[in-house]
């Protein structure tokens, strides 16, 4: 016992070399585990236990491959691309989420074991190498790493601290965001390099008063972190408004016409009655029935339905666009959008682009109709899924609908340079996912592009 202690309380660099290298997998996988417990309730990610699983072991897989073939800093470095590259194809995030999730644990353990090996060194009057290369010192500062974490991750649990990342906010001002994030990692890894390197000849005091700018520069990075996204919630909450107001007024003008030529409609349509011309009054209830269906398609436009920010500007603004070329937009929602499972962020990408693409083809036909309708779920014994419908008319008849996902194919003449490229990027995001599907079909009257989500 004397002997194993001895070995335990003294510098032993190949004792270090067997515990935390040959026999590291142990705390791997609780790094693995802790890490993304912590990153996914900070940046509020959604995830499945398979999801869960498959990172921590994909993970810890490649770290033992990397510390096994690969010396410090390469096997570093490469458990860095991998961890960022895991993030993202795993969970399904941005790039954006997908860097804040790679380095906001990183400045955490730094800082935490900065914090740590200052105490010890201080506790045990020991050097900052030595306590390193000693076993038991070694093996405590990383367990209460570790658990720092995770009290970490319990407290911003129980008051919910979520940075709500908007996925679809501007190119400038993720631009602004990432760059900012990386000047604060470049400045965090200055002040730490200055103190681990003049650990042992700083005073105390000065040494602490690092570690709390640190500390505090920390803090004061994620505050305006969340302050940012707050922003960016309440800007695209104001868009909504402002869209939904436009609704209403169209709403309320359609109300006012057809209250205004209530007398007059009834009044054609005794005069049909009495002179037993039922054919005529068909064709006028026809067209008197049109002006209401425009208002069905306006009050379909409703919030409480499509109960996303971002989905509810995007599908009210190809509404307007379609109504100023004169394209007639029928709108059916019969499940909340926030029961379709899947990212609002891909949705409103491959949205997007076919609704652009119905309200060109439909502006350019005769029929000038286009169809979104929403419906679901729709269950049986091997999966259960919702379809987002989008129909409209069109003019070319022949077209290739085998060929329209291809890069560069375009049914249009002109300018061809300039397009062909919307649905290859949809089909991009397609194979991107496990759980979407796009049916294209047409007929004589309506090109019809079915989007299949599957839950999972």
């Amino acid at each position: 016992m004397e002997r194993i202690w001895t070995m335990l309380t003294t510098p032993n660099e190949g004792l270090m070399g067997i515990i935390f290298n040959k026999w590291g997998i142990p705390f791997i996988f609780i790094e693995a585990i802790v890490f993304a417990l912590l990153f996914t309730q900070i940046l509020n990610i959604k995830y499945t236990k398979k999801q869960f699983v498959i990172y921590v072991l994909s993970l810890c897989f490649v770290s033992c491959l990397s510390s096994t073939f690969l010396d410090k800093p390469y096997s570093v470095y490469l458990n860095m691309i991998a961890d960022f590259i895991l993030i993202i194809y795993v969970f399904k995030c941005s790039i954006l989420k997908g860097i804040i999730a790679e380095f906001i644990p990183k400045i955490l353990i730094v800082v935490l074991e900065t914090i740590f090996c200052k105490i010890f060194m201080i506790l045990f009057n020991l050097s900052y190498e030595d306590l390193y290369l000693i076993p038991i010192t070694r093996l405590f500062i990383t367990i209460l790493i570790y658990l720092s974490t995770y009290l970490i991750y319990r407290l911003i649990k129980h008051f919910k601290l979520n940075i709500i990342l908007i996925e679809n906010m501007s190119r400038k001002n993720k631009f602004i965001l990432i760059l900012n994030f990386i000047f604060a990692i470049i400045a965090i890894a200055m002040q730490i390099y200055i103190i681990m390197f003049y650990m042992e000849t700083l005073p105390f005091l000065v040494t602490l008063l690092g570690i709390i700018s640190l500390v505090i520069y920390f803090c004061i990075s994620i505050f305006s972190l969340f302050k940012t996204t707050k922003l960016e919630v309440t800007n695209q909450s104001l868009e909504e408004a402002q869209l939904y107001n436009k609704t209403l007024q169209l709403l309320h003008d359609n109300m006012r016409i057809i209250k205004h030529d209530f007398s007059n409609i009834m009044q054609s349509i005794a005069g049909y009655i009495a002179n037993d011309d039922m054919k005529g009054l068909e064709k006028y209830y026809k067209s008197v029935n049109k002006e209401y269906d425009n208002l069905n398609n306006l009050a379909a436009l409703d919030p409480s339905l499509i109960n996303d920010p971002a989905l509810y500007s995007l599908i009210a603004s190809k509404y307007l666009l379609a109504e100023q070329e004169n394209v007639n937009f029928n709108v059916s929602i019969k499940p909340h959008f926030d029961k379709i499972p899947v990212s609002p962020y891909i949705l409103t990408r491959i949205l997007g682009i076919l609704l652009d693409n119905a309200v060109e083809a439909a502006k350019n036909s005769v029929e000038k109709e286009i169809f979104f309708e929403v419906t679901g779920p729709f269950e049986n014994t091997k999966f259960t899924k919702y379809v987002i419908s989008i129909k409209n008319s069109y003019s070319n008849k022949d077209i290739n609908i085998d060929r329209t996902r291809e890069k560069g194919f375009t049914s249009k003449t002109e300018e061809k340079g300039s397009h062909g490229l919307g649905l290859w990027e949809v089909n991009k995001i397609l194979n991107k996912s496990d759980n979407l599907n796009l049916f294209t079909t047409k007929t004589k009257e309506l090109f019809i592009q079915d989007l299949e989500i599957f839950v999972k």
